[in-house]
């Protein structure tokens, strides 16, 4: 009796054992089912992406669009960096009628190129989903806004009344668009957005 109450014992123990390794297992394999359920969610294409964050007006090249959307290191620290910036500059920022110079807002404005060069420059060639994003924005959102007002300010425009509103209200307008560009970018840098932080006074 002692024999087959050890060996009971034994058996139990056994049991146990395996009944543990077998929870275990099942845990471990509910996890990586998870993790692979996780990363299914966030594999999305470019297309899908900027269209989730007000950017599918941008022009790219369909091959582009249908790629997958996968930021890696260098993607996450440029988009920090421009996400920074754009949030600290009038490009974000409400533009009071009775505060600011028209002047010293277009300039701000058209420093993005020369802070979106040297992000890429810093950060290299691994950064090409922060590029793809970047360049369409400069040249197609940015680049027609200072264009045109750089050429008016050299023909005196910001002495007209007129004037000074009509850019102030384009500003407004160029505004709304780079608001969702640091949405996006925030995603990309995988950081709490805080574009809408302090509000946006209309």
């Amino acid at each position: 009796m002692a024999w087959n109450r050890a060996g009971g014992e034994l058996a139990l123990e056994k049991h146990c054992s395996w009944r543990a390794f077998a929870v275990e297992c099942k845990q471990d394999t509910g996890n990586e089912t998870a993790k692979q359920s996780e990363t299914w969610k966030m594999v999305m294409k470019r297309r899908d992406f900027l269209g989730k964050w007000g950017l599918s007006s941008l022009k790219i090249k369909l091959g582009f669009l249908e790629g997958e959307f996968n930021p890696q290191a260098p993607d996450r620290a440029a988009a920090w960096e421009l996400y920074v910036e754009l949030l600290t500059r009038v490009t974000t920022q409400y533009l009071a009628p009775e505060h600011g110079d028209e002047q010293a807002a277009l300039e701000s404005v058209y420093a993005l190129f020369g802070v979106t060069r040297q992000i890429l420059r810093s950060q290299g060639s691994g950064c090409g989903e922060f590029a793809k994003l970047a360049i369409p924005v400069l040249n197609q959102v940015v680049r027609p806004f200072t264009a045109k007002w750089h050429r008016l300010s050299l023909a005196g425009a910001f002495k007209n009344a007129k004037r000074c509103r009509e850019f102030r209200d384009e500003l407004a307008s160029l505004q709304e668009q780079i608001r969702a560009y640091t949405k996006a970018l925030a995603a990309m840098a995988e950081v709490e957005d805080l574009t809408e932080l302090e509000g946006v006074v209309p």
